[in-house]
């Protein structure tokens, strides 16, 4: 016998009937001999869910092995919290295609999510004479350099129209942690942040780390990957306590107008909702589409409205790992708290390269936007010159989100991939080329491939692709 705590993350069903908003549950199951029964983990620390085949869909996130309630602490390994946790599928892609062409394999890489300029120079002799200041070579405050909170309060309002203190600031080791602790220090356990996808895959993880509930909302090529707020208020329930918006986003490329942000921020004041927006693309947006930083377009947010970014894109800085949390001052105490028991201080070089990045010009970044640019344009031809490939044209970031369902179960050189991930798996055996199935995303049946690589691979890379599935067959 097995004792499970669990809970439906939607109005169905949990185990047989029991009503899945009253929670905490407790269900006690035998496996049966078929071993037919699935277990999800729950983001309490060390709570597993049961349930059938049927009811998957009425639980949340990630498969793990089975715990019994009789398994002594000193058996088990490693915790179900972290056990939990899924790997960057993008970055195991991109290792993956590092280590075959280290192996000596013509493999052309189109998983990874990085400029593929260098840091601009006066960034990198910023560090250099960092290195050599000794102020540098001690502890700093864990918040952040005061320098450079003050240029990136500066910086936001030059480039997003949003004044805040420099105390409405945490500087972070990159984005991820900041995205952790954000989520760590507005959730309880139970509270449910809907996530629209495709969503990068660090999202759900961080959500579930910090205890919360992801709830995902697909939207899909017809929409050029953009939700809805009916969709939003559809996936709204009294646990809702986060919403995450992201505009430009990864994987996609999809930007919001004005006037999209202007209606998903009013229904999210009007809701009492948070928001936890990820500005990390700001800069990166092509043609006709405009960048706008939701607690400007929606004032009466600000007050809830926690907001993610950092130099990694805007700088090609992806390797220095400096980020940043703005937000109510109350949230970033409690998240600067946390920190400073987790890393304390970041890298003071990093923070003094950061600092040179952000009160400079963007000179760099145009660059890189103008070939971003180009590339998008022949990405997008290129794959929608496949049967069965259906890429909208992305608006910023620098991925390309082609739908790729058509191809599913066809069969090429022999083999009938069933999902996705076989396909990946199949072009990169085949082809020599790295993309990312769009299973690491919350949508199966599409690919990722980033255009952050130079002309003369992107297009050999996608005419491979073109090769390889010009021979799918019924």
């Amino acid at each position: 016998m097995y004792v499970f705590l669990g809970r439906a993350s939607n109005r169905k069903c949990l185990g047989g009937g029991v009503p899945a908003r009253e929670r905490p549950v407790i269900v006690l199951a035998t496996p049966p001999a078929d071993a037919r029964w699935g277990l999800v983990f729950h983001p309490l620390p060390g709570v597993v869910q049961s349930v059938k085949p049927l009811c998957r869909v009425c639980f949340v996130s990630g498969t793990m092995g089975l715990m019994s309630a009789a398994t002594p602490p000193t058996e088990r390994r490693v915790s179900a919290r972290v056990g939990a946790i899924s790997e960057s599928a993008t970055l195991a892609v991109d290792a993956k295609a590092k280590a075959l062409k280290a192996a000596g394999r013509p493999v052309i890489g189109f998983g990874a999510g990085e400029p593929d300029f260098p840091t601009p120079d006066y960034i990198v002799e910023a560090a250099i004479e960092a290195c050599k200041n000794p102020k540098y070579h001690r502890y700093t405050p864990a918040g952040g350099l005061p320098e450079l909170k003050q240029a990136i309060a500066a910086k936001t309002l030059r480039d997003s129209g949003y004044q805040v203190d420099p105390a409405q600031i945490l500087v972070t080791n990159g984005g991820k942690q900041a995205i952790y602790e954000a989520f760590a220090a507005i959730l309880d356990p139970g509270d449910e942040v809907i996530v629209p996808a495709p969503y990068w895959t660090t999202y759900p993880e961080s959500i579930r780390l910090a205890g919360g509930v992801p709830v995902e909302v697909v939207a899909d090529e017809t929409t050029g990957y953009r939700v809805s707020v009916e969709q939003l208020e559809a996936a709204r329930t009294e646990n809702t306590k986060v919403l995450l918006f992201v505009s430009p986003s990864n994987p996609t490329g999809a930007v919001y107008s004005r006037a999209q942000i202007e209606e998903i921020g009013r229904w999210a004041a009007e809701k009492g909702l948070w928001v936890l927006t990820d500005e990390i693309y700001e800069h990166l947006v092509y043609g006709d589409a405009e960048f706008h930083s939701l607690p400007v377009v929606v004032p009466e947010l600000a007050d809830k409205c926690v907001v993610v970014n950092g130099v990694a894109k805007t700088y090609a800085m992806t390797g220095w790992r400096v980020g940043w949390v703005i937000g109510p001052k109350d949230v970033v105490k409690a998240a600067t708290n946390l920190q400073s028991h987790a890393t304390s201080n970041v890298s003071n070089v990093a923070q003094a390269a950061a600092l040179a990045a952000v009160s400079g010009d963007l000179d760099a970044v145009a660059t890189m936007r103008e070939a971003f640019d180009r590339r998008r344009k022949t990405i997008v031809r290129m794959l929608n010159e496949i049967d069965g490939v259906v890429c909208p044209e992305p608006e910023g970031a620098f991925y390309a989100y082609p739908s790729v369902k058509a191809l599913v179960g066809k069969e090429i050189r022999g083999k009938r991939p069933q999902n996705t991930v076989e396909l990946a798996a199949l072009i990169l055996e085949e082809a020599e080329v790295a993309v990312v199935p769009g299973e690491a995303f919350g949508t199966p049946g599409y690919l990722r491939l980033s255009y952050a690589l130079g002309d003369e691979d992107l297009v050999e890379g996608v005419s491979r692709i073109q090769k390889l599935l010009a021979e799918a067959r019924d």
